[in-house]
């Protein structure tokens, strides 16, 4: 009796027989709607991982479903089959219906990469001096904290937006060096004042500022966020951050309770209250709180056009679109300058940034909720009459039902709906694990991104080029750029986890090596006969961070993208969230060090070097989901683990058999056959008996 009762406390009773989850990526029947009509292995390039097709078990001998107390309350595997049923049904990407909902989720990209980028030109710290004394008189300082520290840096850490939107972020910081309004003409100082002649620089009641941004006004000199006040223009940066980190978490779980459809257009509603309250801001203080709403707004429109626009594509295609959504987004931001410089004002310029959300409001008539969403939560009334929906705008012929998805969909419209929070995940086994890990991604990519940024465009690299914002701020943006279109080529080749491997190991040798071969060269430099000079040391410096630069945005926006792949439907949302909250507080990072003024900085570059190096062994235990059937349940995802990283050679027995072959013996048949050319003590596996 106590060894059943053990048994049944296990989960190992007569009504309840759930499978191990197989290291080899296997799904046995039952616990993955995708697993019967999946169609074989993934492509050649798919990277050897796969989820492995069985055959379809027979009606009476079929056991429960795991998640289920009976057989009677599974539902069809036809139904939870997304990928591999409903969406050939109704045409995949061919459709013009899903078309045109891709093209929907395109075009808010550029008003989002309006908002994200905003804070480098409404917070910008300009050089100023005292009223009155003249244009040519010596700056109070080069920088808006009075300090003359080393400088805030240019942090334009990319936003989690979407994995591949585009550069580096200007919410985590600005570039602040000796350039002013006058073309930059101004020579950095050599050395900081003594405490008491900084006090005297800031004994003033009014002051000028040489804004470069193109504004005649922004935020720091309508208020004065100068001297003992430039602590102030940090909180400010702070609120969009963390209002878009607690937005990230909220809106995530919410999304996956009520769908992404309300949480979209709630959001957009409030985004457009809050940021034209923005405008309107009478002191600081109102301007970092609403700061905060509306970062919270935003980063609900950011995380349920992700997932409306994953859950919208069929396997092939969910790396493209995302691709494009990430290009639109690097267009508002190359076209912020020329905004900012059109507006002049940053009340106009905040105003004119979030008035096209006003365009979105159209999309609570003309988007529908999440097919799929609808579909993994066993929501099937409201699911049959959104593919009705579609057929009728795609003028589909209801005949074309080959698979019968419709008759299926009949006989389970009594069901109840069935929810999931993201906090089921602490029970799994494996797909906590890959989302932890990809967490891990986000955070150090995002992270040591600032750390890169500061050593190229610090006040120790003289480098006439960028000591201009223009050339800082277009300089990162190209490196962006080029890292979304080498992790086009890098992806094809590779896959998701081949290619972020590769980029952390770069992220990895450009840490390591800028923290240490530097260092060498600094100790040689100053022996005259040795040949080296600060300038080889400069040289370097911008060599390895324009590399981490480049390594450190690809590795963080695919981490992003890796998760929305991974993570089962029911909880999608929530697991971007989780990812996108761990970006936000890597760039969250980048203020806290300059509202330190950048002391700990070392230490902070050094965290995040040992950081990359764990990364690159965590990255090995991540599935490959190339190719691949989107997870629906929890089930799914949980068997949804990794493969090797290099495929089997021709030929070669794996050293763990898969599920099917386990359950069939198919591999000790197929040794069967070939038994006539064995010797006679040698069993199926080759192995000689004794």
């Amino acid at each position: 009796m106590a060894i059943d009762r053990r048994r049944e406390a296990a989960g190992s009773g007569p009504g309840r027989q759930p499978p191990p989850a197989e290291e080899n990526g296997s799904l046995p029947p039952g616990d993955a709607a995708a697993s019967a009509p999946l169609g074989g292995r993934a492509g050649p390039g798919g990277g050897g991982g796969e989820i492995q097709p069985l055959p379809a078990p027979h009606p009476a001998a079929a056991g429960p479903h795991p998640g289920c107390s009976s057989a009677a309350a599974a539902p069809s595997l036809l139904l939870l089959d997304y990928d591999g049923s409903v969406l050939p049904f109704l045409g995949g990407l061919g459709g013009g219906y899903q078309k045109t909902l891709v093209l929907l989720t395109w075009i808010p990209a550029l008003f989002i990469g309006f908002s994200q980028f905003s804070d480098s030109f409404l917070l910008d710290q300009p050089n100023f001096w005292c009223r009155g004394a003249g244009k040519g008189a010596e700056l109070a300082g080069v920088t808006a904290t009075g300090r003359w520290d080393a400088g805030d840096v240019a942090n334009w850490t990319s936003p989690p937006t979407t994995p591949f939107s585009t550069a580096s972020w200007g919410a985590a910081g600005n570039v602040s060096n000796g350039s002013g309004a006058d073309g930059g003409d101004t020579p950095p100082l050599p050395s900081p004042p003594d405490k008491g002649d900084n006090a005297s620089s800031c004994d003033c009641h009014a002051w000028d500022y040489g804004i470069r941004t193109g504004l005649v006004q922004n935020v720091v000199s309508k208020w004065d966020l100068v001297c003992d006040n430039a602590w102030k223009v940090h909180i400010a940066k702070f609120s969009l951050l963390v209002g878009l980190i607690f937005g990230y978490l909220i809106t995530g779980c919410i999304a996956d309770w009520v769908g992404r459809r309300p949480v979209l257009l709630f959001s957009i509603i409030f985004i457009l209250i809050f940021g034209l309250t923005v405008a309107l801001s009478v002191n600081v203080t109102m301007f970092s709180t609403l700061r905060f709403f509306e970062g919270f707004c935003l980063a609900g429109i950011i995380l349920t056009l992700y997932a409306l626009r994953i859950e919208l594509c069929p396997p092939g295609k969910r790396f493209m679109i995302t691709m494009v959504a990430s290009f639109v987004a690097m267009a508002g931001q190359f076209l912020m300058p020329g905004l900012a410089a059109l507006c002049r004002d940053w009340q106009v310029l905040q105003a004119l940034i979030i008035c096209p959300f006003l365009l979105m409001l159209l999309y609570w008539s003309i988007f529908p909720e999440s097919l799929r969403w609808l579909m993994a939560t066993q929501q099937f009334e409201a699911a049959k009459k959104l593919i009705l929906h579609f057929t009728q705008k795609n003028c589909m012929n209801p005949e074309s039902d080959i698979k019968g998805v419709m008759p299926e969909l009949e006989k389970e419209l009594s069901r109840r709906p069935k929810k999931v929070c993201i906090v089921k995940v602490v029970g799994t086994r494996n797909l906590w694990k890959n989302i932890v890990v990809l967490c891990v991604n986000s955070l150090t990519g995002y992270g040591i991104h600032h750390c890169f940024a500061r050593s190229m465009m610090g006040h120790e690299v003289k480098v006439p080029l960028l000591e201009n914002f223009y050339a800082d701020y277009y300089t990162v943006a190209s490196i962006a750029l080029a890292s979304c279109l080498a992790m086009c080529m890098v992806v094809r080749f590779l896959g998701r986890r081949g290619g972020l491997l590769l980029f952390m190991i770069l992220t990895a040798l450009a840490s390591l090596l800028q923290l240490g071969l530097l260092n060498l060269i600094g100790k040689y430099s100053q022996h005259p006969d040795s040949g080296m000079s600060d300038s080889v040391k400069d040289k370097f410096s911008i060599t390895f961070s324009i590399v981490g630069m480049f390594a450190s945005h690809a590795v963080g926006s695919l981490s992003v993208f890796f998760c929305a792949e991974i993570t089962p439907t029911v909880i999608r949302c929530g697991g971007l969230g989780l990812v996108l909250a761990s970006a936000g507080f890597g760039m969250l990072t980048a203020p806290i060090i300059d509202l330190h003024n950048q002391k700990g900085y070392f230490l902070h570059h050094i965290i995040f070097a040992c950081c990359t190096l764990i990364c690159i062994i965590c990255i090995l235990l991540l599935p490959e989901s190339r190719n691949q059937n989107l997870p629906e349940n929890i089930s799914n995802g949980e068997h949804y683990t990794r493969q090797p990283l290099l495929p089997h050679k021709k030929g070669e027995q794996p050293l763990l058999l898969t599920n099917a072959e386990l359950k069939d013996y198919s591999g000790l048949h197929d040794a069967a056959t070939a038994g006539d050319g064995l010797p006679e003590n040698t069993t199926a596996n080759g192995m000689k008996s004794m």
